[in-house]
């Protein structure tokens, strides 16, 4: 899956990839270093090896929930990666790249086995997996939430925190299924019909009464024949008829994202006798 972190900075597009095992995301790496995406922009979280097909406790799954917390994942996502570690999987992030190394680095991750988080989660969920909407994380957030208040008696250093959320929009590829282009060899009767001649020799006996010539009739002599025919001869020719090739286009279009963030309002209830002293100014 891929996250762009600010879409109007060239050269700011982020890749994650799931992998199953450890090698299989180190040899991603290597190749990654000889295509030259420096080794700064790779990051790895190594996940905790568990019995395979098993669901995973979510409170395990809480320490890399945390540690993910840094990466600009979309809570499901990072859910699901969270879960995909604790499986005992290896997440590699590539940052900072260009549209170049972008498409070098996609086929990269591919070519070496990543997982496909859509269907790892199906397979997940046919063993009893929630998934994120199922999680405590979704069940805490969903709804208006309940902002506790507490009164805090006046020390020296006592402060109310003004807090804003921010909005951040990133983009992530998101499958649409596949083309796949496969050729095979296959065979198939055929006939052709041809003529053929055969020449054939025939023994002939016909009896005569006349006179013989001595020295001429007397000698020696040997008449023969052959006998031919045709035979079919075989050849076939290979022609490329048609070629067929896949070429992958790409469009734009700009969607408004629409949601809210909090902020923090203060409100000053100042009820004292001022006694005729200026109130300092908040």
């Amino acid at each position: 899956m891929t996250y762009n972190t600010d879409i109007d900075t060239v050269g700011n597009t982020t890749i994650s990839s799931l992998f199953d095992s450890q090698s299989d995301a180190e040899r991603a790496i290597e190749r990654l270093r000889e295509v030259g995406i420096a080794s700064s922009q790779i990051r790895t979280v190594e996940g905790t090896e568990t019995t395979t097909g098993t669901v995973s406790d979510p409170d395990h799954n809480k320490g890399f929930w945390d540690k993910l917390g840094d990466y600009f994942f979309p809570d499901e996502d990072r859910y699901s990666y969270a879960e995909g570690l604790s499986r005992g999987g290896y997440l590699v992030t590539v940052t900072g790249l260009t549209d170049a190394e972008y498409d070098a680095a996609q086929a990269i991750l591919d070519d070496e086995g990543t997982v496909n988080l859509d269907e790892r989660e199906e397979s997940w969920r046919s063993e009893g997996w929630g998934g994120y909407g199922a999680s405590s994380y979704a069940t805490a957030g969903a709804g208006s939430p309940t902002l506790a208040s507490t009164t805090d008696h006046l020390t020296d250093d006592a402060t109310i925190p003004v807090v804003e959320e921010r909005l951040r929009v990133g983009k992530r590829d998101a499958s649409r299924g596949h083309v796949r282009v496969r050729a095979y060899t296959v065979e198939e009767p055929v006939s052709e019909s041809v003529e053929l001649r055969e020449d054939h020799v025939e023994l002939e006996r016909r009896p005569v009464d006349r006179a013989a010539v001595v020295d001429e009739d007397f000698r020696d002599r040997t008449i023969e024949a052959e006998e031919y025919r045709e035979e079919a001869v075989v050849s076939k020719d290979a022609r490329v008829v048609e070629e067929i090739g896949l070429r992958k286009t790409s469009d734009t279009h700009r969607e408004t994202i629409s949601d809210s963030v909090r902020h923090t309002e203060v409100e000053i209830d100042d009820d004292r006798d001022d006694l005729g002293q200026p109130k300092k100014p908040l």
